[in-house]
C-alpha cells in the first residue's frame, strides 16, 4: 500500500502538455503586487510627464468658464457649448495620462504569464460558492502567504514614506517662505517625487512576490509518474487502442494482398505453410515482385483464391520461404534468387504455351538451388 501511494506523490514538473491545458483552462501564475507596483509607477510617471499640459489645460478651461459674460450666461446656447468644449478640453487632455495607466493596466497582468482569454475562467463555478471550501481557503498556507505580503507591502510604503518625507522636510518647511505660484510648483515637484519613490518601493514586494507565484503554480501542476504516464497514453494512443489499430491494418493490407493474387503469374508454396505470389511481365518489369505472401492461414487463403482464379501452383519449399523473408509485399525479389525465379517462371510460360497448343508440355523444374545466405529453416 506504501508502495502505491509513494508512486502518486507528485512530485515531476509538469509537463508541456499539462501547461498548455491550464493555459487553456485560464491557469496562469499571476501576480497582484506586479500589477499595482507597474499601475503606480506608470501612472505617477504619466502624471508627472502629462501633468503640466493637464494644469494648462485646465486652466484654460477655468478661464474659459468663470470669464464668460453675464450675455453667455443667461444663453443657454451658448452655455452649452461652452460646457461642451470644457468637457472636450479635459477629456483631450487627460488622454495620455489615461493611455498610460490603460497600458500599465494591460501590461501588469500580462508580464508575467502572458496575454490570455479563456472562456472556461469566465464560466460560474458553483464549487467556489462552498462556504466549507471557502473557510478552508481562508486558513490555507496561500491565505497566510497574501496576509504576510499585505503587512510587508504596508511596512515598505510606511518606511518609504517615512525616509522620503524626513529628506524633504527642510524643503516642505520652507515653502511658507515663497511666493504663492513658486510654492505651489514646489509642492507638486515634492509631491510627485515623493509618489515616484514610494510607488518604486512596492517593486520589492513585487520581486519577492513573482517567483513565489512561479513556484506555487507549478507545485499545483506537479505530476506524479502515473500522470506522465497516462499522459502519454493519452497522446501516443493506449495499447488496447494501437493494437486494434494495428490490427485493423493488417486486415486491410491484407485485403489489399489478396486482390492482387488473381493477377500473379505463379504461387509457390512450401507446401504446408508458407504460400508467396509472384508476378512478371517482361514489357513492364525489370525484375518479377511479389504481390502477396502469408504464412498458415493466410497462405491457405492465398491457394484458395489462386486455385479459384486458376493460378498455376508450384511447390519450391526453400525458394518459398526465402522470398518470404527477404522480399516484401510489393517489392522485386532479391538479385541472389533470380535464377531459381527464373527456372519456375520459364515452366510456367512453357505450360502456358502448351495449353494454347504450342509446343509440348514442360516438366517440372528440379534442383531449385537457394543461396545459402538466403536458407531459412
Amino acid at each position: 500500500m506504501s508502495e502505491n501511494d509513494s508512486s502518486q506523490e507528485k512530485t515531476e514538473d509538469p509537463t508541456a502538455k499539462r501547461l498548455e491545458k491550464a493555459r487553456e483552462d485560464g491557469d496562469v501564475p499571476r501576480s497582484k503586487e506586479l500589477t499595482t507596483s507597474a499601475l503606480l509607477l506608470l501612472g505617477t510617471v504619466a502624471l508627472m510627464v502629462t501633468g503640466p499640459a493637464i494644469t494648462e489645460a485646465i486652466m484654460d478651461v477655468m478661464r474659459s468658464c468663470f470669464g464668460a459674460s453675464r450675455e453667455t450666461l443667461f444663453d443657454a446656447q451658448k452655455l452649452l457649448g461652452i460646457f461642451a468644449s470644457s468637457i472636450y478640453e479635459a477629456f483631450y487632455s487627460l488622454l495620455p495620462f489615461f493611455g498610460a495607466v490603460l497600458f500599465a493596466c494591460i501590461a501588469g497582468p500580462t508580464a508575467l504569464g502572458g496575454f490570455l482569454w479563456s472562456n472556461k475562467a469566465l464560466a460560474p463555478k458553483l464549487n467556489r460558492m462552498d462556504p466549507l471550501a471557502g473557510l478552508k481557503r481562508m486558513f490555507s498556507v496561500k491565505s497566510l502567504v497574501e496576509l504576510i505580503k499585505s503587512i510587508a507591502k504596508v511596512l515598505v510604503v510606511m518606511i518609504s514614506a517615512y525616509v522620503m518625507l524626513s529628506l524633504i522636510a527642510d524643503d516642505i518647511l520652507g515653502l511658507v517662505n515663497k511666493p504663492v505660484e513658486e510654492a505651489i510648483h514646489q509642492a507638486a515637484y515634492l509631491s510627485a517625487i515623493t509618489t515616484l519613490v514610494v510607488s518604486a518601493s512596492t517593486l520589492l514586494v513585487a520581486a519577492i512576490d513573482v517567483p513565489f507565484q512561479i513556484y506555487e503554480h507549478t507545485k499545483k501542476l506537479k505530476m506524479s509518474m502515473q500522470d506522465i504516464k497516462d499522459e502519454m497514453k493519452d497522446s501516443e494512443g493506449k495499447p488496447e487502442v494501437k493494437g486494434r489499430i494495428r490490427q485493423l491494418q493488417r486486415e486491410m493490407s491484407q485485403k489489399r494482398m489478396m486482390a492482387d493474387v488473381p493477377t500473379a503469374d505463379v504461387i509457390i508454396t512450401n507446401p504446408t505453410h508458407y504460400s508467396v505470389a509472384l508476378k512478371y511481365d517482361p514489357a513492364d518489369m525489370a525484375t518479377p515482385i511479389c504481390v502477396a505472401k502469408g504464412v498458415d492461414h493466410v497462405a491457405m487463403k492465398i491457394r484458395e483464391i489462386a486455385k479459384a482464379h486458376k493460378v498455376e501452383m508450384v511447390q519450391a519449399p526453400a525458394l518459398t520461404r526465402a522470398v518470404y523473408h527477404t522480399t516484401d509485399v510489393g517489392s522485386e525479389i532479391p538479385s541472389g534468387l533470380y535464377v531459381a525465379v527464373a527456372k519456375i517462371l520459364a515452366y510456367i510460360f512453357q505450360l502456358r504455351e502448351y495449353r494454347f497448343g504450342r509446343g509440348e508440355r514442360p516438366s517440372r523444374p528440379q534442383n531449385i538451388i537457394v543461396p545459402r545466405d538466403m536458407y531459412f529453416d
